[in-house]
């Protein structure tokens, strides 16, 4: 399907809820690039790992070789697709997007949530402004999500990792659950995308602890503390009755995730073939074998302090070609400021001016529609010309 030809509408409809939280299953790939396992443990899967690997179609801003070989920070943008299979020719838009900064000499690793809604101008597509994000992907594929949240926040992004829904589950119960402390009381049922329904959760504010109902909330199970894969994705996956909407799930995305890092620790037993062919079908990154083995002698002491920040924009709508008002988040110039030199610090890299508001320049016959949807008050909310990234 050519996103093109489809109509706005459609490309706007909200995502099925078994697609959302698919970022959960980088933590396959996190595993990979942090290194927590044995070199006889990769050498004995290097084939798997090979089956994985996809070229990301574009130039890097900076040589990627010589930046993971001299053990500098590096940046992966890791996004997930609601296309199922990653085989699959169409390409569908992404879920959830989180930037993974690592930094072995700080020995700290960040992990930025994107907003997924954000209204951006998708390089080499800017015709088609207002855009969001996660559209970035349908349009041009790895290379122009790559080139869209580099120019959005002038950073650079040394990799990528794409991951799909498939094969989540079993990778949160293959490192034995995780456990997560909720930062809100909530109940939900996957199913139903409520409080109510079959299979129904129900989490307790600054508790790990949660029950489970296969009836509707007539009876409980016992209190647990670990979570296992169906448990972790109906955590994270609770939108609606957040009181802080998608950031809330983004919290708890970020929750999980930082959950799933630590317990990898003890992962060296999973690597095996059932594993490693559920890597296989469900990952897609740019990381070769290579880069994977440097990582591992280079990176690995930066999994043990990890902090976590999102992006926050303000509610706007604007109406399709059918008139239907459509839900933005336009990120502020001020924040996108704070986010990029939140990254560019991570990075080792000095200070400079974050990117075009919109990521991409906007049309001259759409600079109009483009100023009005500006906050109040945001500055430079009218630059045309792109910062060059620093390195």
């Amino acid at each position: 399907m050519d996103p093109k030809n489809d109509s706005r509408s459609k490309r706007y409809s909200a995502p099925s809820h078994k697609l959302r939280n698919i970022i959960f299953a980088v933590i396959t790939v996190i595993v990979l690039v942090i290194g927590l396992f044995a070199w006889q443990a990769i050498h004995n899967t290097k084939g798997a790992l090979d089956k994985s690997y996809a070229g990301a179609g574009l130039k890097k801003s900076r040589d990627v070789s010589d930046v993971i070989k001299s053990g500098r920070p590096i940046s992966i943008l890791l996004y997930g697709t609601d296309t199922g299979e990653l085989g699959r020719t169409y390409r569908g838009r992404t879920d959830s997007m989180m930037l993974l900064l690592i930094n072995p000499k700080t020995e700290k690793t960040t992990l930025i949530s994107l907003a997924r809604d954000a209204m951006v101008s998708i390089v080499g597509y800017e015709n088609t402004f207002p855009q969001k994000l996660n559209a970035a992907y349908a349009y041009g594929a790895t290379a122009t999500s790559i080139k869209t949240v580099e120019s959005f926040l002038n950073i650079p992004i040394d990799y990528y990792a794409l991951v799909n829904m498939g094969g989540l589950s079993n990778m949160v119960n293959q490192v034995g659950g995780i456990s997560v402390k909720s930062p809100i009381d909530f109940t939900y049922s996957q199913e139903t995308a409520h409080d109510y329904g079959p299979n129904l959760y129900r989490f307790h504010k600054d508790s790990t602890k949660f029950e489970h109902s296969d009836d509707n909330g007539n009876t409980w199970s016992a209190s647990r503390a670990t979570m296992d894969g169906d448990a972790a994705l109906a955590f994270s996956r609770m939108r609606y009755d957040d009181p802080n909407g998608d950031y809330g799930r983004q919290q708890r995305q970020r929750l999980v995730l930082e959950g799933l890092i630590k317990k990898s620790a003890n992962i060296s037993n999973l690597l095996n073939d059932k594993f490693m062919s559920t890597i296989s079908k469900n990952v897609r990154t740019d990381l070769t074998f290579g880069d994977m083995t440097t990582m591992a002698s280079k990176y690995i002491k930066a999994k043990n302090n990890i902090v976590t920040e999102h992006m926050q924009g303000v509610g706007e709508s604007y109406p399709d070609a059918e008139g239907n008002n459509v839900s933005y988040e336009v990120i502020p110039q001020h924040e996108k400021q704070r986010v990029t030199d939140l990254a560019r610090k991570a990075l080792g890299l000095q200070a400079a001016k974050t990117g075009l508001p919109y990521g991409g320049e906007v049309p001259a016959n759409l600079s109009g529609i483009a100023t009005s949807l500006r906050p109040a008050g945001d500055n430079n909310a009218n630059e045309t010309t792109t910062p060059k990234t620093t390195q």
